[in-house]
Order: structure tokens, then sequence, then C-alpha cells
């Protein structure tokens, strides 16, 4: 039977496969593209650089996440609501005090990243602070918390790298289609090796989007489970969440990359009505309130 340390463990095993498999998968490309341009150096060019980005991915994503959100540091004394709120759920969870961040944006949302519960970060938008009551904000606070408490924000942390770095690789493959030129394309090994190329610089990036959003919607459930049972109110979160879904506004600041990150989607989609559930980074608003309230 699963338990919370049951799914910690299997979070950072998911980590360590997902970099795995983004460091064959940059190799793969590396490989073609020597071969297709007709320069060996390359294949060591991509080695080395796809062992960097799960480095840096490790290490600094967190910061980048937060550069992406135009997220600013919250202090005790102009934030203390908020503060008090996330210091008085680290303590019952038994994690230390993560960093508290603030978007400053009218849409309300919130996230968590960093690559574990020493280097945790907490993030909240100013229209979420608008809009909640105390035990809305403990719910979505807890949710976050949950997120640092199950490991699983390392995993979410770690993809916005990857997937981003893969999305430009195969980009830039297509850019090279249009002004480029590799191998002759006059044989038919050429033109083998130009459609396996076409093949994976669209397949790549939709496939690493596709676990990004399948990834997302499994833990949301999780953490929502997770932050009921720390608050002892389900009632919190599930009203929390029915007030952000009830905000059509979209992020005014916004990255793909990060999407999944936040408790919403940060585009402002009603969620389960306007978007198909397979390209949503977020399972439906219903569902989530059901699962929380009956």
């Amino acid at each position: 039977m699963n338990n919370l340390y049951t799914e910690q463990s299997k979070n950072v095993m998911k980590t360590w496969f997902l970099m795995a498999v983004f460091f064959a998968v940059v190799v793969l490309f590396g490989w073609f593209f020597s071969f297709y341009y007709n320069n060996p150096s390359l294949l060591y060019v991509f080695v080395i650089f796809s062992i960097l980005m799960n480095f840096f991915s490790y290490w600094f994503s967190d910061k980048i996440v937060l550069k992406l959100a135009g997220a600013k540091s919250a202090n005790r004394e102009e934030n203390f609501v908020l503060y008090t709120t996330v210091e008085n759920l680290a303590i019952t969870a038994g994690l230390p005090l993560p960093k508290i961040y603030i978007v400053n944006d009218s849409a309300p949302n919130a996230f968590a990243t960093g690559r574990d519960k020493n280097h945790a970060v907490v993030c909240v938008t100013t229209g979420l602070l608008n809009i909640l009551e105390k035990t809305e904000l403990e719910g979505v606070i807890a949710h976050e918390l949950s997120h640092v408490g199950n490991r699983d924000m390392l995993l979410s942390t770690v993809i916005v790298v990857l997937v981003g770095f893969i999305t430009i690789i195969s980009d830039v493959f297509r850019r090279n289609l249009i002004f480029g030129r590799g191998r002759d394309d006059d044989n038919k090994a050429g033109g083998i090796m130009l459609l396996v190329g076409i093949i994976l610089s669209i397949l790549a990036p939709l496939f690493a989007v596709l676990i990004q959003l399948a990834i997302s919607r499994k833990r949301e459930f999780l953490a929502d489970a997770s932050g009921a049972l720390l608050t002892r109110y389900p009632e919190g979160l599930a009203n929390a969440l029915a007030k952000i879904s009830q905000s059509s506004a979209p992020m005014a600041r916004q990255s793909s990359a990060i999407a999944h990150l936040y408790i919403a989607d940060p585009k402002g989609t009603k969620l389960g009505k306007k978007i198909s559930s397979l390209f949503a980074t977020h399972p439906p608003v219903e569902e989530r309130i059901k699962a929380l309230v009956g």
C-alpha cells in the first residue's frame, strides 16, 4: 500500500529516470545532427551540454522558475498573514520554513519549487491574497507545502528546464532544415535521415509536454489530499479552488514551461470546461473539489 514515504521515493526515482531519458534523447539528437551535417564533433557537444543541463536543472531550476514567474521575495512585516500562515503550517508539517515569494498579479494562483525541503520556495500572487479568506489561504499553502513534503516539486521543477531544452533543440533543427543543408539530400539514405529528423523534431517536444502534463495532473490530487490532512479542514482548500477557478483572467506573465507548477492553469481557463483533459496541466477543478469534500 502506498503512503507518503513511498510516494516520496517514487518521485525521487522518477526524477533520476527523467534525467536519464533526457540524456538519452539529447544524445540521440546529437548523433543525428553529427550524421546529418557530417560533423562528429557535434555529438560530443551535445553530450557535454546534456550533462551540464542536468546539473543546472537540479541545482538552479528554482531560480529559473522564479525569474520566469517574475516573483519577488516577501518579508514578514509587509506580508504578515501570508508569512505566519506559511510558518505555522510548515511547523505542523515538520518542514523547514521555505522561502516566501510574491508575484504582483491580479490572477489568483500559487506554486512551490525547489530541489528539496531545505531549499523550498512557496510563491503566491497578490490576486490570491486579495480574494481568499484565512482558512482558504491555509488550504492553498498546505497544498503547496504538500508538494514540498511529497518531493514531487523536484520532479516538476527539473521538467521546466529539460522540456524547454528539448523544445529549443527541435526548433533549431527545423530552422536548419529551412536555412541549412546537411548531407547530400539526393541520395536515399540522406532522404531517410531527413525524414527521421523531421519526425524526431516534431515528436520529441510533444512527448516531453505530455510527460509534463501527466505528472502534473497526478501530483495535484496527491497534494490536495495531503494538504487537507495537514489542515484537517478540506473545505478550506475546496472553497479556495472554487474561487480560483471562477477567475477567468489569465496571468499577465506566463510561460508554458512553468504552467504545470501552479495550483491552477495560469492561462485563466476554467478547468474541465474549455480545454481537453489530454492537454490540461491540471485535473478538472470539479473532480478535485469532489475528491476533497465529496
